[in-house]
């Protein structure tokens, strides 16, 4: 009985015509000698997957190619040693602990959100949310941005967006989008992946402002950092920890919960072990129109 080819997975949910699979599977062999992040720029680059910015994807590329080689498809050369995609990492201990900070919020303005760049920039951000937030720092699936929380008395915390969720049913049926409109929308979609307040910092209401400040400011500059325009933000709270007050508070949409598996949960082993809360907040009015629209 002959044996059934191996379906190769879509990259981003867009299907790979049979006559690329030998050029993809040639290319890996070719240049075997690269690392994995090599040879997924190297793709992007010869098949066009690129952001409207005109950088390669990357990350979603190699992550692509890793699972062609699980599925025996490619050989991929092996991992280099370095920082794992998707781990904490090793972080060194801040200069100093954060400075304790009580008062109203009048008494810290302003408040500002100061884009983290450079080495030295994200190196300290990174120490902040690894040793301050519960989840630790991971490095971000796809595009992200980072910003610490500034005020005159001092540091007060940090936030990161990044690429969205593939797919979260409760907000994919918020959109009311068929699945050709999600694969052609999705990239409008950012999520918050950290939003952190200092332990040592007590502010009321300094949270639900900062997302206000946050919610104002993204647009331009993700659309200016990656070329497109966001037009809805996403973010996932535990429940088990956390209720979502502040993002009630600044006027965000709660949502059902998720299936609880995780982004790399492919074989659906995990499914209900940890449910989050979704929660959205459109960045304008006929956001589910935009999304639902986009290509047509």
């Amino acid at each position: 009985m002959p044996t059934l080819p191996v379906e190769w997975p879509p990259f981003q949910g867009t299907p790979i015509p049979e006559q690329q699979h030998p050029f993809i599977a040639q290319l890996v062999q070719r240049f075997g000698g690269l690392s994995r992040t090599e040879l997924a720029a190297t793709l992007c680059e010869q098949l066009g997957w690129l952001r409207p910015s005109g950088k390669p994807k990357t990350v979603e590329c190699r992550q692509w190619l890793e699972s062609l080689a699980e599925r025996g498809l490619i050989a991929l050369p092996a991992r280099r040693a370095g920082r794992p995609r998707g781990s904490t990492i090793a972080i060194a201990a801040l200069e100093s602990p954060p400075a304790v900070i009580t008062d109203h919020l009048s008494g810290v303005a302003p408040v500002t959100l100061e884009r983290v760049s450079g080495a030295a920039a994200q190196a300290r951000w990174r120490s902040l949310v690894e040793q301050y937030h519960p989840l630790g720092h991971r490095v971000p699936f796809g595009a992200q941005l980072r910003y610490v929380i500034a005020s005159p008395p001092g540091v007060l915390g940090g936030l990161q967006f990044s690429s969205p969720a593939w797919r979260l049913r409760a907000r994919d049926r918020w959109i009311g989008w068929e699945e050709s409109q999600r694969r052609r929308g999705l990239q409008h979609i950012i999520c918050n992946s950290r939003f952190l307040i200092l332990p040592t910092v007590r502010v009321p209401h300094l949270a639900s402002h900062v997302l206000g400040l946050a919610a104002r400011r993204i647009g331009a500059d993700w659309a200016h950092t990656f070329g497109v325009t966001p037009w809805l933000l996403e973010t996932l709270v535990d429940p088990a920890h956390h209720h979502g007050v502040s993002y009630q508070a600044a006027n965000w949409i709660p949502l059902g919960l998720t299936s609880g598996r995780g982004r790399d949960d492919r074989a659906h082993a995990r499914h209900g072990a940890a449910p989050k809360q979704v929660w959205l907040y459109p960045l304008r009015r006929d956001a589910r129109r935009c999304l639902c629209g986009v290509g047509s």
